[in-house]
């Protein structure tokens, strides 16, 4: 097996492609070993001391790393672990998988129908090169509340992603958004 990694902006992830479908669909974000419990393969990289974040996705990994460590350290582990975990034939996901994209329903308001979509189309697939992922929290009185996952969960630059990148394309598309805000953890 082959992977390729790639650098994100975030400085502390980096994004593992083992030329393999890792999810079939959604996208699956631990932020610790405690809740990766459904997920052998999160569970293997949390295993390798230094991995504080595991996101997972149709295509690729991204994994974060304790700021003070160095990718060289950690890296071989890293590719190590996804590869005994393919090789090992253990699901990547205990329980069956769950759909993440932000399909609207019939309650949702025109308004916030044409954020899911926009997000869907035009942000998500950027974010994902990134390595990383972004899903819809909520909008209320023009605030379109946002999480930033995998690699975008504590990037230095998701502050800028979200206001001059995301927040100008809404409200250009959206008169009623004024402003976009990041999710509270």
């Amino acid at each position: 097996m082959f992977i390729q990694t790639e650098d994100t902006p975030n400085p502390d992830t980096l994004k593992f492609m083992p030329g393999t479908t890792i999810l079939n669909k959604g996208t699956a974000d631990f932020s610790s070993s405690d809740s990766a419990n459904d997920s052998p393969l999160a569970s293997r990289l949390f295993t390798i001391d230094g991995v504080s974040r595991v996101f997972l996705a149709s295509d690729f990994i991204s994994v974060t790393k304790q700021s003070e460590l160095d990718w060289n350290v950690l890296k071989p582990s890293i590719l190590t672990g996804i590869m005994e975990h393919f090789s090992s034939g253990l699901p990547v996901l205990n329980k069956s998988e769950e759909d993440n994209t932000e399909y609207t329903n019939s309650e949702d308001s025109e308004t916030i129908k044409q954020i899911k979509d926009l997000l869907e189309t035009r942000v998500r697939p950027a974010v994902a090169m990134d390595g990383g992922d972004i899903s819809f929290c909520s909008f209320e009185s023009g605030v379109v509340t946002l999480q930033m996952k995998g690699a975008c969960a504590g990037c230095p630059s998701s502050t800028a992603t979200l206001k001059m990148g995301i927040e100008n394309m809404l409200r250009h598309y959206i008169p009623e958004v004024t402003e976009v805000r990041a999710a509270e953890l």
